[in-house]
């Protein structure tokens, strides 16, 4: 056995429990197992037969297939929040209904402990959000809008194809007007002072 056995299975450990602790955070996991954890005593209390002494009570009823459906039912939607979390939503509705279905059928829901479990987990279920950078988040799912991880803005469309090499526009040309005044080209090389005088020639 060699010195270095002890250090590669604490590597080994860390890394299975960081694995474990980001498969953990990424669906409701304390949600499925309070679930699953509640359809067990449902399933088994109205089979089993409980011994005080020589005095045997058995707390068997008439119910008690429905007692093992619900248990089943249970089981199945805890592990569903595990590995479909993004049905959480129904899991948790369906684990809370079966819950209180569980009171009058399974005694009084496995004494009040598989009742308090599922419905507490369901509840869980309900109220667990994903991180919207997993694989059950917003972004995952519809896109993440920025596009950019940078977070920068994206330019304004107006702006487009106007560089930093990018002149100004060209210029009209220029024509002398009647009085060697320099006027735009569009308005037929009159200065600007014949257009203040409505057009007309300044009488002498």
């Amino acid at each position: 056995m060699s010195a270095e056995s002890p250090g590669l299975s604490d590597d080994r450990l860390h890394v299975w429990r960081t694995r474990f602790r980001d498969w953990r955070g990424t669906r409701p996991f304390w949600a499925g197992v309070l679930t699953l954890l509640g359809g067990i005593p449902i399933a088994y209390i109205p089979y089993h037969d409980l011994k005080l002494g020589q005095l045997t009570v058995r707390m068997s009823t008439t119910a008690g297939a429905g007692s093992l459906i619900i248990g089943v039912l249970l089981i199945t939607l805890g592990l569903t929040m595990w590995y479909q979390a993004q049905v959480r939503v129904f899991a948790g509705v369906a684990a809370i209904l079966l819950a209180l279905v569980s009171l009058p059928v399974s005694n009084f829901g496995g004494f009040l402990v598989g009742f308090l479990l599922a419905l507490f987990g369901g509840s869980l279920a309900l109220a667990w959000v994903p991180d919207k950078k997993g694989p059950y988040g917003k972004n995952a799912e519809a896109g993440d809008p920025a596009g950019d991880p940078s977070g920068e803005p994206g330019g304004d469309p107006a702006s487009e194809g106007q560089g930093p090499d990018a002149g100004p526009g060209p210029a009209l040309p220029r024509q002398p007007g009647p009085a060697g005044d320099d006027a735009p080209a569009g308005d037929g090389g009159r200065p600007l002072a014949h257009l203040a005088d409505g057009g007309g020639h300044r009488a002498e």
